[in-house]
């Protein structure tokens, strides 16, 4: 024979295009695309470190954590802060000016409370600011939220939130805020304060 028939090379040809059983396992259970690696999302922001009070009561902390709340942030300027409420009232909200321990209507002269608020707008702005809160004007946390909206305080405290300067010099911010009649130790506690704020 000088070569195949014409119809069995045909028939070979078809036989060879068709599928292997290779591909047509692969068809049945094609390879899944590979999956994207899971991207760990990596939290680079550090909690912001905030001052402690090393030897300080519960009083002191809390005054401390909430002046903090509210965007002061200088080692300095806090220290000036807690040195003159310490001065003005030892941190006990409750006491009448000379060191009587009274709820807010029993003190009848002088002042009241963490700055000692004396004057009759002052002091009865307290009271109203309690009544508006449904708290006892006795408190810390209601005078802490009063110290805070009255405008001898509102006018120094972009002072005490910029960083940087000396407690001498807060410390005339806080003048205009409280206006003291006697100076006190309010400076040398300023100093204590400092000494014992610590970044935690």
């Amino acid at each position: 024979m000088t070569g195949l028939p014409t119809f069995t090379v045909s028939a070979l040809a078809l036989f060879a295009s068709l599928p292997t059983l290779n591909d047509v396992l692969k068809t049945m259970n094609p390879t899944p695309p590979p999956q994207p690696e899971e991207v760990k999302v990596i939290n680079t922001e550090e909690t912001p470190k905030t001052y402690q009070c090393m030897g300080c009561n519960k009083n002191e902390n809390t005054t401390l954590a909430f002046f903090q709340s509210q965007g002061i942030t200088d080692k300095n300027a806090l220290a000036t802060v807690m040195g003159n409420i310490k001065q003005e009232s030892k941190f006990i909200p409750n006491i009448c000016e000379g060191g009587s321990r009274t709820h807010y209507s029993g003190c009848r002269s002088g002042g009241y409370g963490l700055i000692q608020w004396t004057s009759t707008n002052r002091y009865y702005g307290l009271g109203r600011h309690a009544n508006r809160l449904g708290t006892s004007p006795s408190t810390l946390n209601t005078q802490l939220s009063y110290l805070i909206v009255e405008p001898q305080w509102t006018r120094i405290e972009h002072k005490l939130k910029a960083p940087g300067k000396s407690i001498e010099q807060y410390m005339n911010y806080a003048y205009s805020w409280l206006g003291w009649g006697i100076h006190g130790a309010r400076t040398h506690y300023a100093y204590d304060y400092r000494n014992r704020l610590t970044l935690a």
